[in-house]
C-alpha cells in the first residue's frame, strides 16, 4: 500500500480514525469530486477547467487545486501550451469508487438534463462506469459523437474503457444528443429507440455488444 503524506488536520476535519473519514476530508468539499472528473481523462490547463467546471468561482477553483496539490493528489506539468493539471497515480486510483458512485445515481440521470450543465468529455468516465461487466471477445470499438465530441467505447475481455479527444475513426459511430446517449449506457433507452433518436454508421451488432439488451446496472 502506498504511503501518501496527509497534511496537518484542519477545522473541517471529521477528526475520526476511520479511512472513509479521512479520505472525506481531502475529497469532500464542494466541487473538489468534479474537479478531479475533469482530469481523470487526462491532463488540463486551469482556463479548460473553469470553463468545464460551470458556476465555480475563480478563487474557489484556485483553492481546491492547492488543497489537492498540498495532499498529492493533483500535481502540475509543464506542457506546450503551459501549466497543465494532472492526477498523480494516487489521485488516478479515485476512478474506481467514483465509477461506483456514478453507478449508484445512475437512475438520477432518467429524467433528462432538466436545463443543467454538460461537457461531453464527462462520458469518459460515465460511460466506463455504466457499461461494468460488460466484455466482449474479439475486442469491438464504438465511437460516440455528441454535441461535436467524439470519443472511443472499447470492449475487451477486461470490460469497457473509453478514449477522449482522438482522432481514430473507428468503423462503428454512434451519433446522439447527450441525453439519448447517457439514456441508452443506463438502461433507460433500447437500442431500438436509441437509433430513432440517433444515427448509426457502422455495424449494429458492435452497438448490441457494447449496449446489450436486458442487462441491469448494479451499483
Amino acid at each position: 500500500m502506498d504511503e501518501v503524506k496527509r497534511k496537518p488536520k484542519s477545522p473541517r476535519s471529521y477528526e475520526q480514525f476511520c479511512a472513509l473519514a479521512r479520505a472525506l476530508d481531502i475529497v469532500g468539499e464542494r466541487w473538489t469530486l468534479l474537479i478531479v472528473r475533469e482530469l481523470l481523462p487526462g491532463p488540463m490547463r486551469y482556463s479548460e477547467l473553469k470553463t468545464s467546471l460551470t458556476g465555480i468561482a475563480t478563487n474557489l477553483l484556485a483553492e481546491r487545486l492547492r488543497t489537492l496539490e498540498s495532499n498529492g493528489i493533483v500535481q502540475r506539468q509543464l506542457g506546450e501550451t503551459g501549466v497543465l493539471y494532472t492526477l498523480t497515480p494516487w489521485g488516478a486510483g479515485l476512478r474506481e469508487p467514483m465509477e461506483a458512485l456514478g453507478r449508484w445515481g445512475a437512475p438520477l440521470v432518467m429524467t433528462g438534463r432538466n436545463g443543467d450543465s454538460f461537457q461531453p468529455r464527462w462520458l469518459a468516465l460515465a460511460l466506463p462506469a455504466l457499461l461494468r461487466g460488460i466484455t466482449a471477445t474479439p475486442p469491438v470499438e464504438l465511437g460516440i459523437e455528441t454535441d461535436g465530441f467524439r470519443l472511443i467505447l472499447r470492449v475487451d475481455e477486461d470490460g469497457p474503457s473509453a478514449i477522449a479527444q482522438t482522432d481514430q475513426q473507428p468503423d462503428t459511430i454512434f451519433t446522439a444528443v447527450p441525453d439519448v446517449v447517457v439514456g441508452l449506457a443506463a438502461g433507460g433507452l433500447t437500442i431500438d429507440q436509441a437509433l430513432t433518436l440517433g444515427n448509426l454508421h457502422g455495424d449494429r451488432r458492435i452497438l448490441s455488444t457494447v449496449f446489450p439488451p436486458g442487462r441491469t446496472i448494479t451499483p
